[in-house]
Order: C-alpha cells, then sequence, then structure tokens
C-alpha cells in the first residue's frame, strides 16, 4: 500500500512538471518569434533610376540626404536591414506609434559621422544631440504620396519633437528645372535628388514610382588590394584595387581623405564610388571613392 500511494504521488508529480515544462517552452517559444519578429528586415520601398521620359509634374521632388536610412516602426528605431538602433529615449520622445520612414541626417557631408553615430551600442548620446529623421515616407499608410505630404506634416508638427522633421516636398515644372536643381544641390556638397509619383500607393521594393537622380552614377565593390602612394602620398594610400560583382577589376585613386590614406578600407570590404558612364570593356569613368558601405 505504501509503495503504491508513493507511486501514486510520484507520477503525479512528474505530470505536473512536464505540463509545467511544455508551457515554459510555449513562453520561451513565442518569446523567440516576438524577438526575431522585432529584428525582422523592414518591408522598403526602393528607389529606381530618373529616366528622361518621366512626366516631371506628376512627381514631387525632394533633395536625397546623405544620411543613414532609419525605420520607426511605433516604438522601435532600426536600420534598413532591420537591426535595432539605440537613439536615448529623448531622442524619440513623444514620436507617434506609427511606421515611419526617413533619414538619419545632421547636414551635408557629414555621412562618416551620422553613421559612426548611429553604429555606437554604448554612447552617452550626446552625438545623437545633432540628429533628426527626417521623414519621406508612411509605409503602412494607404493613401497616395499627396495624402501622405499632408499626414506627415500633421505628424511632426502634433509630435512637437526637435529630432523629427520632414523632408521638403516641392513640384518642378520642367526638366531644365530639375536639372538647375540638381546642379545647385551637387555644388552644394549635396547628393542629388528624389522624385515620388504624387499619385502612387506605398510600393515594397524597386518602383517607378520612386526617381533617383544623382549628378553622377554610384555603385559598389569589393576591395582586392591596396596601392602604395608616390609623391605627396609617399607611405599612404595611392589608390584601392577593386572587384565589381560583374567581375570587372579597376583601380580608385581619388576621393579620399587624408585619414583615409592612413586607414584605407580594408581588404574584403565593400565600398560605394561614383563614376561617370563606362568604357566599351565595362571599366567605370572617372570612378571616385565614396565611402564603405554601411552594412546595417
Amino acid at each position: 500500500m505504501f509503495h503504491s500511494i508513493s507511486y501514486h504521488k510520484f507520477f503525479s508529480t512528474l505530470f505536473l512538471i512536464s505540463i509545467f515544462i511544455v508551457q515554459l517552452s510555449d513562453v520561451q517559444a513565442q518569446e523567440m518569434i516576438i524577438d526575431k519578429k522585432s529584428q525582422a528586415k523592414p518591408q522598403l520601398q526602393h528607389a529606381t533610376k530618373y529616366y528622361e521620359d518621366a512626366v516631371i509634374n506628376d512627381y514631387w521632388v525632394s533633395e536625397k540626404l546623405d544620411g543613414v536610412r532609419g525605420y520607426w516602426t511605433g516604438d522601435k528605431l532600426l536600420t534598413r536591414k532591420g537591426n535595432n538602433l539605440n537613439p536615448p529615449a529623448w531622442f524619440i520622445e513623444h514620436w507617434p506609434k506609427m511606421a515611419m520612414g526617413g533619414e538619419l541626417w545632421s547636414d551635408r557631408g557629414q555621412f562618416e559621422q551620422i553613421s559612426a553615430c548611429v553604429r555606437r551600442k554604448k554612447s552617452n548620446g550626446s552625438c545623437w544631440k545633432k540628429l533628426k529623421l527626417m521623414l519621406f515616407d508612411l509605409p503602412h499608410q494607404l493613401g497616395d504620396f499627396n495624402h501622405r505630404i499632408s499626414l506627415m506634416k500633421q505628424l511632426v508638427k502634433n509630435s512637437n519633437s526637435p529630432h523629427l522633421a520632414m523632408i521638403e516636398q516641392k513640384k518642378v515644372v520642367s526638366n531644365s528645372d530639375l536639372l538647375a536643381w540638381l546642379t545647385e544641390v551637387v555644388e552644394d556638397k549635396g547628393e542629388g535628388l528624389m522624385l515620388h509619383l504624387s499619385t502612387a500607393k506605398y510600393n515594397i521594393g524597386r518602383s517607378k514610382n520612386l526617381l533617383k537622380l544623382k549628378k553622377y552614377q554610384d555603385a559598389e565593390a569589393v576591395v582586392i588590394a591596396h596601392l602604395p602612394g608616390k609623391g605627396k602620398y609617399n607611405g599612404l594610400l595611392g589608390a584601392i584595387k577593386v572587384k565589381t560583382p560583374e567581375g570587372i577589376i579597376f583601380k580608385i585613386g581619388s576621393g579620399f581623405t587624408d585619414l583615409q590614406r592612413k586607414h584605407p578600407p580594408k581588404i574584403g570590404s565593400v565600398i560605394t564610388y561614383k563614376y561617370i558612364g563606362k568604357t566599351q570593356r565595362g571599366v567605370p569613368r572617372f570612378a571616385s571613392f565614396l565611402r564603405i558601405r554601411n552594412t546595417h
């Protein structure tokens, strides 16, 4: 009798423990799913290159800011790859609880400083004081871009946040006016222009609803060698040898700061360069270094 009661209690206890373990596993699984969702890559709209047949009057035009793309989920700030950023609490205070797409930006020609700031996992937040999320779209809103512009203006006004603003959107009446504006932006060390089709809804992926216009073309390549400098660059980097995804190998010797010549992009890293057209062999002409690709 004693043994039968003990066995009964033993198996009852074992049964309860197993239920608890299953429940705990379910909770852990749910937490893993939630965490995975929070790290999911945002479903973004991407631009195609501007084409001359585009009807300019149908588009809103804005400057293409040279910053770091930021995606606000409604409670978290992510990179375009879905990695969590770590802004100070005061930076995102009073931001609306809806998805917003924009560019973390401070001023023209400050890409490296902006990128270094937002990449830091631990910081006293001082570098964030200079930054703003410059809104350019609202991914989850169903209306056309005309409607989304109005809504962005209202969101910025209601938030009253010094770190939330909107990229100015303007109408341009002709191609000549568009190119004149582009020249002005580039001469002031800007990157280029973006054109949003006014009647278009937000489309995930690449679309002609969003066009990118630059003075120069740009592309990416892998660094495969460092070439020593001569003359005033003696002892420093003279050029890098790179390889494109198509297998084209060429040199880039311009566009580097003195600091970058002392500490050049690592072999195996991916860099962005600008160029003007290509040779018959497919080699980019007048190639110039822009930056190490932002992997976030």
